[in-house]
């Protein structure tokens, strides 16, 4: 846990409020590099001391802290920092592999479900399915440098990839496995993104507590002749993303 000897004093009677300033100070020291992703923060106590401004202070603070994605707090163990949130816009489309790789991060799944399930109203009308036809799921959990960014489901077709219950995705990539074993290659995707609470059957995989914000995403990926693909339905951590989009005004 880094020491505050060096932190800043605040100015009280100054125009921004004590939180902010305090605020300020810690996102400063961290964009600095001097507190890095995983070290734990100064406790709420050793704030209250280094800094004598009250508990509503300090955690005001630190939750807008949370918020903006820079700190988590894990109940229990203390305050940690992380890196600011992975900002995602318009991009072609590519795997979650692909996309933690070009944040530099090394890209880690673990399998909490695989296998065949009868395709529910839902998900048989996005895959043009009947229902009840038989659609291989696959739930992962999504990792970046060992730290969980998020809980995908995956849908696809039987008749397109007969076997595939199969495989070991263990270690293995989705879009690899259709490409290598059945050619199948997604063409394009059509993603939506609403926020939501953290599920209950979320939380603990996430390492947040249950309501904390996220973002629901559903994509529907189809292929170059039109036929869907896969259905993914994702829960993502609120503090590790946030969708940026460029605007332009239209031309007349």
């Amino acid at each position: 846990m880094m020491t505050l000897v060096n932190m800043p004093t605040l100015k009280r009677g100054a125009p921004l409020p004590l939180y902010h300033q305090l605020k300020t100070a810690i996102l400063r020291d961290i964009e600095a590099g001097r507190w890095r992703p995983g070290e734990r923060l100064p406790t709420e106590d050793a704030l209250i001391a280094r800094f004598h401004v009250s508990k509503i202070t300090v955690r005001q603070a630190l939750r807008d802290l949370a918020q903006l994605g820079y700190i988590r707090r894990e109940q229990g163990r203390g305050t940690f920092v992380q890196g600011p949130p992975l900002e995602e816009g318009p991009r072609e489309l590519t795997s979650f592999t692909g996309e933690m790789r070009g944040h530099g991060f090394v890209a880690t799944s673990r399998v909490l479900e695989q296998g065949l399930v009868p395709a529910s109203g839902d998900v048989a009308s996005r895959l043009d399915a009947g229902a009840g036809e038989p659609v291989f799921r696959l739930r992962r959990l999504r990792l970046a440098d060992g730290e969980p960014m998020g809980v995908q489901t995956a849908y696809l077709p039987l008749r397109l990839v007969p076997g595939i219950d199969q495989v070991s995705f263990a270690d293995a990539s989705l879009y690899e496995v259709l490409a290598s074993r059945y050619s199948l290659y997604a063409a394009a995707a059509r993603e939506t993104h609403q926020a939501v609470p953290v599920p209950e059957d979320a939380a603990a995989l996430l390492r947040v507590p249950a309501g904390s914000p996220a973002l629901s995403a559903e994509r529907l990926t189809t292929l170059a002749d039109g036929r869907p693909l896969e259905y993914v339905h994702s829960i993502m951590r609120g503090d590790r993303y946030k969708i940026v989009l460029d605007l332009a005004r239209a031309a007349h």
